[in-house]
């Protein structure tokens, strides 16, 4: 009986590395994504701020 339950606890361990694995990845993965949405956002705040002026420089 100590050998089943010695392989299910390698199992459990294995399972929970990986996840732990996993779970860096998408953290890594959303990290990097709203990084880039930030500066997404503000380049589209610059390009919008120079439109504007070009409108008001047209009036």
């Amino acid at each position: 009986m100590g050998f089943f339950f010695s392989k299910r606890c390698q199992v459990s361990v294995e399972m929970i590395i990986i996840l732990a694995a996993v779970v860096a990845l998408v953290l890594l993965l959303v990290s990097q994504l709203q990084k880039t949405g930030a500066e997404g956002a503000k380049k589209i705040g610059q390009k919008a701020d120079d439109l504007f002026e070009k409108i008001d420089d047209i009036k």
